[in-house]
């Protein structure tokens, strides 16, 4: 499978070797969750949107994003849906919508090993998005900025680099299906309260308690 991209987006150039993402550089992925569903996570592994309707669980999805993500089909793939969706970073978009909402919330640290998994897609932005490109990760990588996707924020004067910087926050590392609980190496919570609670859950992993993630700070 290679994923290509859909003939709606805008023309891409690839990168300058110094500006792309380096492999070597991903030194975990992160998934953003509601600290309820841990003890689920740490039982089942890490669920498609499709798996995950099987199981009680919470979503932090936006609801009209998820109709997006419904009729979308990866090209040459499977549905956007049977997918497990990633961040490089979760200090983006999605998050800052959620954000009185951080003391519920917790971001799951995820080896880098998963682009090692077989049928991994990288997108270039939010994958919902019609200008939204799909590539393999060697591919993928690439297109990438790393000041862009580990930028603190993405809000410019210019609404074309606004739009730009915020499409780039929100690239994504798709998995087929699950990802098993031992990628998972630790978390990032927003405060002690999250802390405390995802401690209850009986997670033993590494907890950081990072403000970054309520944007507070």
């Amino acid at each position: 499978m290679r994923p290509s991209s859909p003939s709606s987006a805008p023309a891409s150039k690839k990168l300058k070797a110094c500006d792309s993402m380096q492999r070597e550089e991903i030194k975990e992925l992160h998934y953003i969750t509601p600290i309820c569903n841990v003890a689920s996570i740490l039982q089942h592994g890490l669920l498609s949107h499709n798996r995950a309707k099987k199981v009680l669980h919470r979503s932090v999805a936006m609801p009209e994003i998820q109709e997006k993500r419904a009729r979308k089909i990866v090209p040459g793939a499977k549905p956007l849906h049977d997918y497990v969706n990633l961040y490089f970073h979760a200090r983006n978009p999605m998050l800052y919508k959620r954000q009185a909402e951080h003391q519920a919330l917790c971001v799951l640290r995820i080896s880098p090993a998963v682009l090692d998994l077989p049928r991994v897609v990288i997108t270039d932005g939010n994958a919902a998005s019609n200008y939204t490109r799909f590539r393999t990760v060697a591919e993928g990588l690439q297109h990438l900025n790393r000041d862009d996707v580990f930028a603190e924020w993405w809000t410019d004067t210019n609404a074309i680099e606004a739009f730009r910087k915020k499409s780039a926050k929100c690239a994504e590392v798709l998995v087929p299906d699950s990802i098993p609980p031992r990628y998972i190496i630790g978390a990032y919570v927003a405060c002690e309260t999250a802390r405390a609670e995802l401690a209850r859950c009986g997670f033993k992993l590494p907890i950081r308690i990072d403000e970054q993630f309520s944007f507070l700070v």
